[in-house]
């Protein structure tokens, strides 16, 4: 299996441990959750299940017996209710010989229906009986990251404080990913492997459809525009799976998408139509939670006037190219090649995915072991027009006295550090150390795919990343 080492380590000390455990996975639609957890434990459970999206109580139950039969429950009769059916799985539990009894209930949150009483059934099942053995290991997954975390995380009621293990399954970094293309024979520069990077993330059921001998544009093209039905339609299942009424969230996203900077809430509200509300505040949230925006605040600054950035590189590029073939043209991609749309998308793409590397960042500046407060800025008081529209998307604030701002530039060659480049970090570096009043050094850094060229604005760079440094391990 390709990293996860930790969520894998976690699993089986849970599986050894002395008392009976709660473990709660959850991620975004094909981040590999499933196969984590068959992997695992390779697929030996004493009961399986995944709930059926979009279907009622009636057919879930109906399926949940199902797997009760394939458990060897062959007398389980017609399930009713929820608390019914967790009273049978109590018998498949008894009837097992092995050691800890490992039960695997993927999808969860498909399973819980208005008025079907899932919730106090799980509640009772887990309270009243696992937790008071010491043989049971209870698994859950789900792609719903707010369901997971309201509904079982963080819950209010009877599930309070009883997951004890909780696995975050991230995408897979850059490192990862390129072991991933490895295994599956594509050969690929580092400067390839992040061309699909910006586009897929590191999603790896995406990376699964790449194919060896193409090139980065001919599997761009098979994948979103071919008409072979490969990932086209993944960005509506994406957002339908996560979300039981997706459509606010995708109004959402595309409001973001179109301001590269982010938008404040009241913002926000203004471009979708949508009230300034708590129902705003929850969308917001969820979208957060499951990690397709990121909120920042500057220093000084309100919580309420926060900044929503659009973090996700696969929506991104849905909205910026997918969406706009609307001509339906099969090599979309090699067409748009050295196009300003696809050179403005790689440059905020790179970004984001250095955002999602900034522990790599930080190791190749050596300062790995410090700690640091990494956020965005933007200037609040512009003195002149040169100041207007000034943003910095990672500053490295450190526990050392210094600031990193960092400047990301995506390029197929050394970056040469033009005049205008010069002046603008010069008028973001002063305007930063007006704005925070920060008495530490400020250092500019640049992230660049293959450094900078040597010429006389150079000189005014403290450091410099390059994109072989994000490929590292942490």
């Amino acid at each position: 299996m390709i990293g996860r080492k930790r969520e894998i380590k976690l699993l089986r000390s849970a599986a050894e441990s002395a008392r009976s455990e709660f473990v709660a996975i959850y991620g975004r639609r094909r981040v590999g959750k499933t196969f984590l957890v068959r992997e695992t434990f390779n697929s030996k459970f004493t009961f399986q299940h995944a709930g059926v999206a979009n279907s009622g109580t009636r057919i879930q139950l109906e399926r949940f017996r199902r797997s009760l039969f394939e458990s060897g429950h062959l007398d389980c009769p017609v399930l009713k209710t929820w608390f019914q059916a967790f009273d049978e799985l109590k018998t498949v539990v008894q009837s097992a010989t092995c050691g800890k009894k490992v039960l695997f209930i993927d999808e969860m949150p498909w399973m819980d229906k208005p008025n079907a009483n899932f919730i106090p059934a799980l509640e009772n099942f887990w309270n009243a009986w696992a937790s008071a053995r010491k043989d049971i290991l209870l698994v859950i997954c789900g792609s719903a990251t707010s369901w997971m975390l309201n509904k079982v995380i963080h819950s209010r009621g009877g599930l309070h404080n009883r997951v004890t293990v909780r696995i975050p399954l991230r995408p897979f970094t850059l490192s990862e990913c390129a072991d991933l293309a490895a295994s599956m024979g594509l050969e690929a520069t580092h400067y390839q492997l992040a061309q699909y990077y910006m586009a897929l993330g590191g999603v790896p059921y995406y990376w699964n459809y790449l194919q060896s001998g193409l090139s980065v544009a001919q599997n761009m093209d098979a994948l979103f525009f071919s008409g072979e039905d490969r990932l086209e339609g993944e960005f509506r299942e994406l957002f339908a799976s996560l979300f039981a009424k997706d459509a606010p969230y995708v109004r959402i996203v595309e409001a973001l998408c179109s301001r590269r900077q982010g938008l404040t809430r009241d913002e926000i509200a203004k471009e979708t139509s949508f009230s300034n509300s708590g129902t705003l505040t929850r969308y917001l949230n969820e979208l957060e939670q499951c990690g397709f925006v990121r909120r920042y605040r500057m220093c000084g600054r309100r919580v309420r006037n926060a900044i929503y950035q659009l973090v996700d590189n696969f929506s991104l590029f849905h909205f910026r190219f997918v969406r706009e073939n609307r001509d339906g043209d099969p090599r979309f991609w090699s067409s748009s090649v050295d196009s300003p749309a696809l050179m403005a998308w790689q440059g905020l793409s790179f970004e984001l995915m250095c955002l999602e590397h900034v522990e790599q960042i930080k190791r190749a500046l050596q300062i790995g072991g410090v700690h640091s407060s990494n956020y965005a800025w933007r200037c609040e008081h512009p003195q002149d027009d040169a100041e207007k529209g000034a943003q910095i998307d990672l500053v490295i604030d450190r526990d050392d006295g210094i600031v990193n701002l960092c400047e990301m530039k995506f390029a197929s060659k050394e970056y040469a550090i033009a005049a205008n480049d010069d002046v603008a970090m010069r008028n973001k570096r002063a305007a930063f150390k007006r704005d925070t009043k920060t008495r530490k050094a400020v250092h500019v850094t640049y992230v660049t795919t293959f450094g900078l060229a040597k010429n006389r604005y150079a000189g005014e760079v403290q450091s410099e990343v390059m994109l072989d440094d994000l490929f590292t391990t942490t």
